[in-house]
């Protein structure tokens, strides 16, 4: 017993590697990874004070984009930075307690994240489907509710990992062939039976981003399914493309996470470069595409964007 307490303890330091296998291209790969981050950043603070500043876009879609804006600049921040610093300054150790910390908002965000675009699918489907009820149905009150769900969701999801994770012995592995901390990341470093932490994760995905991706599909299923009985041609076309590019966007931000979520299970086969090259895309490529894609097929938002530049347009003329 003695012996086993004292080759167990609290790691002060864990180490991140960044990408196996691709050290020395590290550079180059943070190049891209740099320039999406900075488009996610402007893009997404853009859209938040343009919300924020016009009482007119204070409109369920726009409330949505809003909330859209805010996870996907916590999941991109919380991430990327650390990310940067591996690839540029070879900044690989983060203590204990900072890993822990990096890892809860990241999956926080990504649940929040989720039940955001479970509720925009939601609202699409009632725009479109029920028009005639859909500010009967999505009032401002529904709108908190659903901010107040995706925070509270995404609380109770990730409060047990914490203890979870701390409850673990831990015996002298750090290393972490990653490029920011996860659950399942942190999880394979313990030297103690990490089953609860298994079943945990895999449960809580089923039944949390699973469920919300099978309600995602049955929403745009019945949206299509409305959109093919329109009698002009041209709506149908417009309503396509927009259904399209919602689409792309939503398949790009849960098919890497759940590689990721399955590789760290199931997947030990699979190269580790191919499988942390797509965890960091999930982080960062929604959280720069969302703004972009969102923002110009919600009219009200392309319409003020239009209105703001050429203001300033005309203003340096003047």
């Amino acid at each position: 017993m003695a012996a086993l307490n004292d080759s167990s303890f609290d790691p002060v330091t864990f180490v991140l590697t960044g990408i196996p296998g691709m050290e020395e291209s590290h550079v180059w790969i943070s190049v891209p990874f740099c320039l999406m981050y900075v488009v996610a950043l402007l893009g997404n603070s853009f859209l938040l004070f343009l919300i924020a500043m016009d009482h007119s876009l204070r409109q369920p879609m726009c409330l949505f984009l809003a909330m859209l804006s805010v996870s996907d600049l916590l999941l991109s921040t919380v991430t990327v930075p650390e990310m940067l610093a591996i690839f540029w300054f070879g900044s690989r150790k983060i203590s204990f307690d900072a890993c822990i910390a990096q890892m809860f908002f990241t999956h926080f965000s990504f649940i929040a994240e989720s039940t955001i675009l479970l509720a925009m699918a939601f609202d699409r489907y009632v725009a479109i489907c029920d028009p005639l009820r859909y500010m009967a149905i999505l009032t401002p009150s529904v709108i908190g509710k659903v901010a107040l769900a995706a925070v509270v969701r995404g609380l109770c999801i990730m409060s047990p990992p914490i203890f979870l994770l701390k409850r673990l012995p831990y015996c002298g592995h750090s290393t972490m062939q990653h490029t920011y901390c996860e659950h399942m990341g942190i999880a394979r470093l313990a030297c103690g039976d990490i089953t609860i932490n298994i079943w945990y994760g895999f449960t809580t995905t089923l039944l949390s981003s699973g469920v919300d991706v099978v309600l995602i599909a049955l929403s745009y299923g019945l949206i299509l399914r409305a959109v093919f009985q329109l009698s002009s041609k041209e709506a149908r076309l417009k309503a396509l493309r927009t259904c399209g590019s919602h689409i792309c966007i939503i398949l790009m931000f849960y098919m890497p996470a759940f590689f990721s979520f399955l590789t760290h299970r199931f997947g030990h086969n699979i190269p580790s470069c191919i499988h942390i090259l797509l965890a960091n895309l999930y982080v960062i490529v929604p959280p720069m595409l969302n703004p972009i894609v969102y923002g110009v097929r919600t009219r009200q938002i392309r319409e003020r964007v239009t209105h703001v530049f050429s203001r300033t347009g005309r203003w340096r003329c003047c």
